[in-house]
């Protein structure tokens, strides 16, 4: 075992509430109420219907846990696994740039449905948090970009991610973190060539992992073992899974450098690798007074990464693989000004505006982008016009990364947005579940956050 191994797990190990900054447990809540809105954004959404009645079907008819698209009551471990399914159907959860891992949508639904079974506080909920991003984030470093080329980190990175936050809520030890970190580590899954086909397997991806890292905690508890090497050992993740780890971020400022306050809040309801040159295109357009119809063709210049993940959707079949479309996001924003859930639900595939634009983007590498990819994400367009004008335009800081945050008056319109679109929530527990968020911190016991499904 690597000495980085078991100062990650020492950390994680004696973090106490009391050593989290103000704007840590802030920020915690504000990833709370967005990470609630991406969760019941994916009611009814397919395919979370099939994860609702797997869950029905092989889980118990009621439990200390709340799968919160149902309404139904389970057990932490079918809990998890709906609600990290449901959200990350609607691409609006966040995103770490340079660990290129979506934490919330495999942390929350793990800690939350423990803390709910296990009748923790808001303040052990916001620790749990916090310890499973600050581990995820820098195992997701540790892997490196070489990892993300076939893994979806979020699949894999998340089992590590999710386990670390249900140990805190189980008050383990460092040696209980390494065991569990070893029994996570083991399981950890996810490849992406489910794009090509447009399968749903990205959310069999976190429902897994959220509901795999609460296995390995929970059976950690009661003793169970797991690998003391799962990182570096001979046949351990890097060994397998990447070709650039480097054991060190796993050690990375711990203490001093909060990673879950890098993390990027996601404004288009697209893969994030769109949302730099969407951000670009956006501005550009307005800045010039173009319309859609005044543009001939538009070259992003992007990271090798984004090739890697979009360049497998040539013409996309579903509404979920429009997402992961370069061409479909910036025709959603020519065309129609947005590339929000409603532009999708109804322009993406059917509008032949949106179509012939896709068919002018291409992506192009380039050097300044990938160099500095995945610490910061630019984004990069060139225009040119029917009349052989051309316009470039760069963006450094994409609407919802840290240096160009939402507010909580933007998160609270988000969530507000989300749940109308899938008609969740009614105007007042909108209202009520906004409130709940921001006093998380003093909440006696995290209980049920909405009202029983009537049968």
């Amino acid at each position: 075992m690597t000495n980085t191994t078991r100062e990650l797990a020492n950390f994680i190990a004696e973090l106490s509430y009391d050593d989290l900054p103000k704007e840590v447990i802030s920020r915690c809540e504000d990833l709370f109420l967005d990470w609630l809105a991406s969760a019941l954004a994916g009611k009814d959404y397919a395919p979370i219907p099939l994860f609702e009645r797997y869950a029905e079907r092989m889980g118990p008819a009621e439990g200390g846990s709340e799968i919160l698209t149902s309404r139904q009551r389970t057990s932490p471990y079918f809990a998890a696994f709906v609600n990290a399914a449901a959200s990350h159907v609607v691409e609006q959860d966040d995103l770490h740039n340079s660990s290129v891992l979506h934490p919330a949508t495999v942390v929350f639904p793990a800690a939350l449905a423990t803390a709910q079974a296990e009748g923790r506080s808001g303040r052990d909920l916001i620790l749990a948090v916090v310890a499973g991003y600050e581990a995820g984030i820098r195992i997701g470093e540790c892997l490196g970009r070489s990892h993300y080329t076939i893994f979806h980190t979020t699949g894999t990175v998340g089992t590590l991610a999710a386990a670390v936050a249900v140990g805190k809520l189980l008050q383990f030890s460092s040696d209980d973190f390494v065991h569990a970190l070893g029994s996570a580590g083991t399981q950890a899954a996810g490849l992406w060539e489910f794009l090509r086909d447009g399968a749903d397997s990205k959310q069999l991806h976190t429902a897994k992992a959220a509901a795999d890292g609460l296995l390995a905690a929970y059976m950690t508890a009661d003793g169970l073992t797991g690998a003391q090497r799962i990182f570096d050992g001979q046949q351990g993740m890097a060994a397998g899974m990447s070709s650039d780890a480097d054991p060190g971020k796993l050690s990375d400022r711990l203490g001093t450098r909060w990673a879950l306050t890098e993390t990027s809040f996601k404004f288009h309801a697209s893969c994030r690798h769109t949302h730099p040159a969407a951000d670009a295109l956006q501005q550009l357009m307005n800045e010039q007074g173009l319309n859609y119809d005044d543009i001939d063709g538009v070259v992003t210049y992007v990271h090798q990464a984004a090739i890697d993940v979009l360049g497998a959707v040539v013409e996309p079949r579903t509404v979920h693989q429009a997402k992961f479309s370069m061409g479909t996001v910036l025709g959603l924003i020519a065309v129609h000004g947005n590339a929000g859930l409603e532009e999708f639900q109804k322009y993406a595939l059917q509008d032949p505006e949106v179509a012939k634009f896709r068919s002018r983007v291409s992506m192009r590498l380039d050097q300044e982008v990938n160099e500095a990819y995945p610490i910061k994400w630019f984004g990069k367009v060139e225009v040119t016009t029917h009349s052989g004008k051309g316009f470039h335009k760069l963006v450094r800081d994409p609407k919802g990364d840290p240096e160009n945050s939402l507010t909580r008056s933007e998160i609270e319109s988000k969530f507000e947005r989300l749940v109308a679109f899938s008609g969740a929530l009614t105007r007042e527990e909108t209202r009520q579940l906004i409130n709940s968020a921001w006093q998380l911190h003093d909440a006696e016991r995290v209980g049920y956050l909405l009202s029983a499904k009537r049968n």
